[in-house]
This record gives structure tokens, sequence and C-alpha cells, in this order.
């Protein structure tokens, strides 16, 4: 088995970024998830509720962040802490009180404009701690803005058996990007990677949190933002999680072990029990 396609998300719940190689540090993929669209009491907002955020471009400089949607033209942030940024507090499911970098008004105005409701881009910065909660994890393990863990993982095998399924019921077959994985590996039988609890990919070492449970979010189509009942209504007939049936599984929650380094596509995976 080897890693087949690495992904990062500079900013919550908009578009992602297909890479071949990127770092590693204590909060995982380096410049995935530091940034994230709040609404004005500091809550997240996501595709969930704001389908629109899909079709927000996303690109990484060594020094900014540049957002770009169609017709619309684009807004471009720093990346790093800014020593006069305004510190607003921001929440992340239950994570509260997350302390998080403004970038300022042209940002907001921007996003605002297009996603057409008052909202705010805010930014990880030095006051910024967030420790992954879910039961098994270490204290020192950290994660951004993303939902709980710092990494999903999904294998192609497992994305071929549900596109066979879809196809077999007249549907059309997904792309990755529907599920939003930060790393996605060949080889190995479909949801071989519900049976791992350490694994080392390259030098890196990683240990399950759990399977991920799928939302609404992978039935909005990530090229139109259109909704549909896929792939939930067929996850829903052989994936629901035996732990608790009101959950469907699809790909595996991560937390790194080894908190830096590097991983590239082509890098070999090694089960470790």
């Amino acid at each position: 088995m080897q890693l087949s396609a690495l992904f990062i998300y500079p900013v919550k719940s908009l578009r992602g970024c297909s890479i071949s190689a990127c770092g590693i540090d204590s909060l995982g993929l380096v410049g995935d998830r530091r940034f994230m669209v709040v609404d004005e009491t500091g809550r997240f907002l996501t595709q969930r509720v704001m389908p629109k955020m899909a079709l927000i471009d996303t690109a990484l400089s060594s020094s900014a962040l540049t957002l770009s949607f169609a017709g619309q033209g684009s807004v471009s942030v720093t990346k790093t802490t800014e020593a006069d940024a305004y510190i607003r507090d921001v929440r992340v499911w239950s994570s509260k009180g997350l302390a998080a970098d403004d970038c300022g008004n042209a940002a907001a105005d921007w996003l605002s404009s297009i996603l057409g409701t008052a909202c705010r881009l805010v930014r990880i910065g030095d006051r910024f701690r967030r420790v992954v909660i879910h039961s098994g994890t270490e204290t020192d393990d950290l994660v951004s803005f993303a939902d709980a863990y710092p990494f999903l993982i999904l294998g192609e095998s497992s994305l071929a058996d549900l596109n066979d399924r879809l196809v077999a019921q007249g549907g059309d077959p997904l792309s990755v990007s529907r599920f939003r994985p930060n790393l996605v590996f060949s080889g190995g039988d479909a949801f071989a990677e519900d049976h791992w609890n350490r694994f080392r990919v390259g030098k890196l070492i990683f240990r399950t949190g759990g399977p991920c449970a799928r939302c609404t979010v992978t039935t909005i189509d990530p090229e139109t933002s259109e909704r549909s009942p896929e792939p939930l209504r067929t996850l829903a007939t052989y994936r629901r999680n035996p732990a608790n049936r009101s959950e469907i599984s699809f790909g595996q929650n991560l937390v790194h072990e080894t908190k830096s380094g590097m991983l590239c596509v082509g890098d070999r995976i090694e089960t470790l029990g």
C-alpha cells in the first residue's frame, strides 16, 4: 500500500488543494484548515448550511492565502499572525472560546458579499490551542479548525466499492473530492483502513481515532454546490457504524504520533497493529 494523494483545505469548508508533498506540524498537515469562516458570534460556518462555500477557491503562497470566486474577483490575507490583529473568540462544535486572529475587513466584506450573510475570516495565530477531545487521544494531540481530528484517510478501494454500487443502481461515480480526505492510499482491500490501529506512512506514525461519521457535506457536488441524496443513501445500506447505528462511516479519523516531518505521494504504508 502507498500514499496516492494528499489534500489540504486551507479554509474550513472551502475548496481544497491537491499537493504532492507536505510538512507536518503539531496541528497536522501544514496549511490545512488554518483559516475558518465564522458568523458574527464566532460560530463556524460550513457547507452544511451554506453549500455555496464549496465554490470558493483557495490558494496558498509562501506568505499569503488567496480566495477567489468565479466572476467576483479575489482577496488575499497574510498567512501568519499580525501584531495588530484583533483576537476573536470562535467555536468549532463543542470547542468554545478558541482564540483566533481576525483577518480584517477586506476579507470579511468580500466573503460576506459572496455568501450573502455577515461573516468574518479568522486565522490560527499564536494564542490558538485546541486539544483533540475524543477518548483515546493524548493531551498533546492538537487539532486545527478541522471538525475533530487532524487527519482523515480513505482508501481508493473503499471509494471504488461505493462507486461500483452507485453505478449498478444507474448512478454516477463520485470523485474523492466529495469526501474531503487528507490522505488517500492505493492497494489493500476495500475498507482496509477500518482495521488499522497504528500505522506508518513513510517515516511518520499515525494512530486511528475511529471511523469518520459522514454528514450532508458529502451530498454536495463540489463543482456545482448542488445537493443530492447520494452518497449517504447508498452508504446507509451497508456502512452504518455498529457502535452507533445513527452514524454512517466512510474513512478513518487519525492523530499523528510523529509531530513533525514530511509526507509525500508515493510513501509506503505499513500497518503496525
